[in-house]
């Protein structure tokens, strides 16, 4: 079986949450939610909730599907409050379905608490064998549930001190939103590998994973949430306290090559600039005589337009994206194969016949979307495919919240970069340089987690 998909790594979730003061409409959080979690979209689309305070009580919609598909006008108006959560959710194969979509909403010992999630703990087996022991029951296999649950058991102090504690005995990455009727809570995990922001509308405040949904909703992007910070937001305003002391900075440094919306700004990067930066570097460093640039959209489009500005060489639209097409699952034929990724892709015959064509992507993970692509502009006519890639080899899984193939899944991991060039049959294959890749995004490789690359893991993995 063909999934297309998996030739990309996937973030697993995306998180929402605001807090009014004061609100024109009753549902005005609510409706804010909606447009944040629909510019959040890309971080996950198999499931999605929301969850709004009317200062009393919690209400919960969650469903399978997309913001689109579970969140209507009708949801809406039948959500009243001032203060809400939400959640878009990608999960990995075998733990999909209702049960783990969130918001988490749970009754503890001061009242009721919703919870929404985005990382991964790397503990969370010790975890919740503990809590298990000490007689806790587990309705998901979700690792929000294990947080909600040592939430609870700290509950006899204020939240923001349970989650202190919690924070204490967690490992892994995470950015999370916590509500309760009256209050909402952001926490980062102490490496910072996973983003989370704060954004201010009005004089009320909002936590997103992505700068961009601030921007759908009208917000101003404040700052980011710092590693190991927890931000509590109420009726008087904002506050911050640290808890476990940071050890260093490990920003996934993906967000920048391809998870994130191209039009945010995390951590001080702004996406775009930080793509087109890549691209450069990579013309700098792999330079070839071709007649036009082109990306495999629209994750490449970036650095391709880089490339294209230092070499010179004219970008243009080489390959089609049809964007009416969600997952496919394609049988194991060649010539089902390459109808799979023509749902998808589809080159543009009179710009890439007789060319010599530089086509660049963000990553090769499996290779098979690839060496389809390449054979798709073979087909269209092209003379020779100059494969550039503005990330180093994907060697590593990555174990913080992000869904990748196995280390024997993963193409540079079996093979040389010339074995990878002779499969996918392009003319050449390049890779951007590990240094050449911090130069490009600031020149301090330190403040990265690169574990995909080179298998050094900030947070050990138990």
């Amino acid at each position: 079986m063909f999934d297309e998909v998996k030739d990309k790594f996937r973030d697993e979730c995306g998180v929402f949450g605001i807090y009014l003061n004061k609100t024109v409409y009753p549902d005005e959080a609510a409706r804010n939610s909606f447009y944040g979690l629909y510019a959040l979209q890309h971080r996950g689309q198999e499931s999605c909730g929301l969850a709004i305070s009317n200062g009393e009580h919690i209400l919960l919609r969650k469903g399978m599907g997309l913001v689109s598909d579970v969140i209507n006008q009708e949801v809406i108006e039948d959500l009243p409050g001032h203060l809400a959560i939400g959640h878009v959710r990608y999960s990995t194969a075998g733990y999909g379905g209702i049960v783990n979509t969130q918001p988490l909403v749970i009754q503890y010992l001061q009242g009721s608490m919703a919870l929404a999630y985005n990382g991964s703990i790397t503990n969370a087996r010790q975890l919740r064998h503990r809590l298990a022991e000490g007689g806790a029951v587990f309705q998901t296999t979700s690792d929000a549930e294990i947080v909600a649950l040592l939430l609870a058991r700290y509950a006899k102090d204020c939240l923001e001190n349970a989650l202190a504690k919690t924070m204490v005995d967690i490992e892994g990455a995470l950015a999370m939103v916590i509500m309760t009727e009256t209050k909402l809570i952001g926490v980062r995990d102490p490496w910072g590998i996973r983003p989370l922001c704060i954004g201010e509308l009005n004089g009320d405040y909002i936590l997103a994973s992505e700068s961009s949904a601030l921007d759908t909703i009208g917000a101003r992007l404040v700052r980011d949430v710092e590693p190991g910070e927890i931000v509590a937001i109420d009726r008087n305003g904002l506050r911050s306290m640290q808890t476990v002391k940071p050890q260093g900075k490990a920003h996934c440094i993906f967000e920048y090559i391809y998870f994130a919306r191209p039009d945010s700004t995390i951590d001080g990067i702004n996406v775009t600039y930080a793509r087109r930066e890549l691209g450069k570097q990579l013309a700098r460093e792999c330079p070839v005589e071709a007649d036009i640039v082109i990306s495999v959209p629209d994750s490449g489009t970036s650095a391709a337009l880089g490339y294209a500005e230092h070499s010179g060489i004219p970008f243009q639209q080489g390959l089609l994206k049809n964007r009416y097409v969600g997952r496919t699952f394609i049988q194991p034929t060649q010539q089902m194969r390459e109808m799979g990724v023509r749902l998808k892709l589809n080159p543009i015959r009179e710009i890439v016949e007789g060319k010599r064509v530089i086509m660049v992507d963000d990553s090769i993970v499996r290779g098979t979307t690839s060496r389809n692509i390449v054979n798709l502009l073979r087909r269209a006519g092209a003379s020779e495919v100059h494969m550039m890639v503005s990330s180093p080899p994907t060697k590593h899984p990555c174990y913080y919240g992000i869904d990748t193939s196995s280390r024997e899944e993963l193409i540079a991991n079996r093979m040389t970069p010339a074995q990878i060039c002779q499969y996918i049959g392009a003319d050449s294959l390049y890779h951007i340089s590990e240094q050449g890749m911090y130069e490009a995004l600031g020149g301090n490789g330190n403040i990265f987690c690169t574990a995909c690359f080179t298998g050094s893991y900030p947070v050990k993995i138990s």
